[in-house]
């Protein structure tokens, strides 16, 4: 079968001789894009039930990487201001572009990222941004999933935030009339300096009340837990708890600056964590988030790349080693983040934070699936194969991705990836020039 026909195909998928779980075996998908079989000897099993196979010999497969934080459509940002303090960065670059943003722009920037994240691994990606509805409609033509949210930031006005308001509603109720089940939405308070009290309680209880995910950055600078605490008296956490934004549903992204105590309130609030590792290391924000009290706190640790403006890439394999690195560096400790831990954060604790299935390779779960080949020199030796995805791995070893049952990429072949490229590239130089006009 030729890679187009393989890419534009929708029925039962057979692959075959691949490894899994560390096994050479078999996993066999459903018409519903459901694992419906996987281990040794389910080729012969269900034997005529696909009329399309892949061979997998020579591939580890693997759940999907699931990327718990981006702004997707800043991929047409991907190296327009680097190198920069955190605050100038913001005010002077990266702000008074965004002014100039519109639809078209996030449309071809959101493609651009989903080509990306197809390319190197990720299946499901939580996003937050404005002009949210056309990313909705590219999420929808890629074929990958995600949670998607408007960035609200009412700025402490009244009037700002009954537009936030308005504009969360609407997108909430755009993606639920869409009927597509990879795609929810979700509320997202930017964070605490950005967004008053009235508005983060408005957040929780609309979120509450639509049964919908909550993503919100959080105790990124240590400058944000100082204004926190001569503002409202206490520290980034407990101002949200306060407002209802802590809870089972929640993504937090960065926690560089938690301290313990707050890192037990995660626990106990069972908050997903959104690390970042190689944003804050690029953004000098002078602190690694702290692994070890949060996983001793029994919180959900799982991994997001930022937006490509601060990355500047979405490459979730590059992601893990860089976050075991830093760990095991900022704390002094090689044992910290060990290889399995890390993996997971990228994998199965993703999927938990944004509640898309089990995030591994058993019976009943989304065929969520890539193909990573050991014919490769970072797959050469295997002594461990877990060692090998973490610390030798990137993207590009990635050759098939396959998403809910669909085949997204096949030999590193992806459809329309020509026609996104140029696209997204031409959107940006646009929108570069209407800022500066």
């Amino acid at each position: 079968m030729e890679h187009n026909d393989l890419l534009n195909y929708s029925g039962a998928l057979l692959i075959r001789d691949v490894l899994v779980n560390g096994e050479k075996g078999d996993i066999f998908i459903d018409e519903t894009g459901t694992i419906a079989g996987c281990g040794e000897g389910i080729a012969g099993i269900h034997r005529g039930e696909a009329e399309v196979s892949i061979n997998g010999k020579g591939s580890i497969a693997m759940p999907g990487l699931v990327n718990t934080h981006t702004h997707a459509a800043m991929t047409l940002l991907r190296g327009y201001a680097d190198d920069m303090v955190l605050q100038d960065w913001l005010t002077q670059k990266i702000w008074p572009l965004e002014a100039h943003l519109r639809g078209g722009d996030v449309y071809w920037g959101t493609k651009l990222a989903c080509l990306e994240m197809i390319k190197s691994g990720t299946t499901t990606f939580n996003d937050m941004y404005f002009f949210m509805e056309d990313a909705a409609r590219a999420v929808d033509e890629a074929g990958i999933r995600a949670v998607l949210s408007h960035g609200f930031i009412d700025l402490n006005l009244p009037e700002k935030r009954e537009t936030e308001c308005r504009a969360t509603e609407k997108l909430v109720k755009t993606i639920k009339s869409m009927g597509n089940r990879r795609i929810r939405a979700a509320v997202g308070p930017h964070a605490i300096y950005t967004v008053s009290p009235e508005g983060l309680k408005w957040c929780a209880e609309y979120a509450a009340s639509e049964n919908i995910g909550i993503h919100i950055h959080l105790s990124e600078t240590e400058k944000e837990v100082q204004d926190c605490i001569s503002q409202y008296g206490k520290r980034p956490s407990y101002h949200l708890d306060e407002c209802g934004i802590l809870t089972p549903s929640t993504v937090a992204a960065h926690c560089c600056w938690l301290d313990e105590d707050e890192c037990a309130l995660m626990g106990k609030r069972n908050v997903n964590i959104s690390h970042n590792p190689s944003s804050n290391m690029k953004l000098a924000t002078h602190r690694a988030m702290p692994y070890h009290w949060l996983k001793s706190a029994g919180a959900n640790v799982c991994l997001g790349t930022d937006g490509c403006a601060s990355n500047n890439s979405l490459d979730m394999l590059e992601e893990v080693k860089t976050a075991a690195l830093l760990q095991k560096f900022f704390w002094n400790d090689p044992t910290v983040l060990p290889a399995p831990e890390a993996l997971a954060m990228a994998g199965t604790n993703g999927a938990q934070a944004l509640m898309t299935g089990a995030g591994t390779l058993t019976v009943g779960a989304p065929a969520d699936i890539i193909l990573i080949s050991t014919q490769t020199a970072c797959n050469t030796p295997l002594h461990n194969q877990t060692s090998n995805l973490v610390y030798a791995c990137c993207g590009a070893s990635v050759n098939t991705t396959i998403c809910n049952g669909h085949v997204l990429m096949h030999e590193r072949h992806v459809l329309n990836e020509e026609d996104i490229l140029r696209s997204s590239a031409e959107a940006a130089i646009q929108l570069v020039r209407r800022s500066q006009s």
